[in-house]
């Protein structure tokens, strides 16, 4: 997880940081957050929805697939 990187000025141990960020993550925030910036983002027109792009790493893959 990325709490190792955390500069000391963020101002937080990265045991409490990774705390945080589970919880926060358990509760939803990080989709959350996601939307809202997408939806404040196209109300401004600033989002081109004509494409995507899907992490292949997230899609599971189908037992025997290769």
């Amino acid at each position: 997880m990325f709490v190792r990187h955390l500069p000391p000025t963020f101002g937080t141990s990265p045991a409490t940081a990774h705390r945080r960020c589970t919880v926060w993550t358990e509760a939803g925030l990080w989709r959350r957050l996601h939307r809202a910036v997408l939806d404040e983002l196209g109300a401004r027109g600033k989002v081109d929805w004509t494409s995507a792009i899907v992490d292949a790493a997230s899609v599971r893959a189908k037992r025997g697939d290769r």
